[in-house]
């Protein structure tokens, strides 16, 4: 064996040692990560975008500011999750923006024009809404055409028909109590706190779960002073968020609702077979196929849900401005709820994203809106500035993948 050999063996058994004394550590630091090291840039690039605004005008962290961001951010949040959903499946939906407007038109009519009791009309409304989902998964999954195209071509169709209910007036106004409440409406500060204690009690209760699993798989020797740390985390954001919020008019219901969106369609995703198999198709479909997986009847429940959720968008469009109109779920809505899910961490290419990275990313999105908004910049402004952020969301996906490919990972 020749000198050069030994060194490079050498060398390789060094760097080899190296990498089995470094493993606690990166076991340890994901563990401490929840498993998941995604959120930490998109963390540290919200923070950075609040100390930026906070420094060019102190009004951004005022409670009301944060009232009125959670307020904004709402409808780009629900659409994000939708986009999430169904980008983990490996599809698209480009008709998220229209089907808001036609939900928020029919809702519209439905109460103004028919005077049909709320709670008919609203699940009439979601009806409606899960059926477009229904309608253009099946459409997808049993002619073969690509979502893409599907939603695309309903995009169009959602959009005329939503011109067609609202008529030649452009607008309609809602004045249902319940229905503006969901935007305009808090709860009291009491019951804020109660709330905030209800959410820690939960995240305890989750550790205390995953602490079992981990004892029943012979696996208790991880380190349980970090279940510790994360709760910790949970009861200083909820309790924090609360205080914050009661120095305005409270919670409002909005993020009740939002909220409680995100945590069911959370659990669905991460702790439920239907979940699981979502990723495994957009991991892979073929070979899910060939595992059993019912691929085309989960894709197609995918884009229902998908539909469901952009009805509930448009139900709070209605909500937010006491009304609809013809411009309900225009504009750029479509591509703030994708960037939002992309700039979270969702990958574009299917099998990789949380739902707690949609409302980051959506939270991202609505404070770089917002702080603009305060500074007094134009609209073309806030669009220039998001596409930059979700360019770079983009790239760093990009680079990740590439990164995981030459690891092996």
């Amino acid at each position: 064996m020749s000198l050069v050999t030994r060194e490079r063996l050498g060398n390789s058994g060094e760097d080899a040692a190296e990498d089995i004394e470094d493993r606690p550590f990166r076991r340890m630091l994901r563990e401490a990560l929840g498993v998941d090291l995604g959120p930490v840039p998109v963390i540290v690039g919200l923070i950075a975008v609040w100390i930026f605004f906070q420094t060019q005008n102190s009004n951004f962290l005022t409670s009301r500011n944060l009232s009125n961001l959670i307020l904004q951010m709402a409808v780009v949040t629900v659409l994000a999750m939708a986009t999430v959903v169904v980008m983990v499946a490996g599809e698209i939906d480009l008709s998220l923006g229209s089907v808001t407007g036609v939900t928020s038109a029919l809702l519209g009519v439905l109460l103004t024009n028919h005077h049909w009791s709320v709670w008919l009309a609203l699940a009439a409304t979601f009806a409606v809404a899960s059926g477009i989902g229904l309608l253009q998964g099946a459409v997808t999954v049993l002619v073969g055409v690509p979502s893409f195209i599907v939603t695309l071509g309903g995009f169009l169709a959602w959009a005329g028909l939503q011109l067609s209910l609202i008529g030649s007036a452009g607008d309609l106004p809602v004045n249902n109590s319940t229905v503006v409440a969901i935007s305009n409406s808090y709860l009291s500060h009491p019951v804020g706190w109660v709330l905030a204690a209800a959410v820690v009690a939960a995240a305890a209760g989750v550790e205390i779960l995953r602490g079992r699993d981990r004892r029943l798989a012979g696996t208790s020797g991880s380190f349980p002073w970090l279940a510790v740390v994360r709760v910790l985390t949970v009861a200083t954001a909820a309790f924090g968020l609360v205080a914050v919020l009661n120095n305005n008019f409270g919670v409002p219901y909005v993020l009740l609702v939002f909220g409680g969106v995100a945590l069911a369609l959370g659990w669905v995703m991460q702790r439920t077979i239907f979940g699981r198999h979502i990723y495994a198709i957009g991991g892979n479909r073929e070979a899910s196929r060939r595992a059993g997986v019912p691929v085309s009847a989960i894709r197609i429940t995918v884009l229902g849900i998908s539909g469901l959720l952009a009805g509930l968008a448009g139900v709070i469009s209605t909500s937010n401005l006491y009304g609809t109109s013809a411009g309900v779920g225009g504009g750029i809505l479509l591509l703030e709820a994708i960037a939002a899910a992309v700039i979270g961490g969702t990958s574009l290419f299917g099998g990789r994203g949380r739902i707690y990275q949609a409302v980051l990313g959506a939270l991202i999105v609505a404070s770089v809106e917002n702080g603009l908004a305060l500074l007094g910049k134009a609209a073309s402004t806030e669009d220039m500035a998001t596409g930059v952020i979700l360019v770079l969301a983009v790239s760093l996906d990009a680079f990740n993948r590439r990164r995981r490919a030459a690891t092996g990972q």
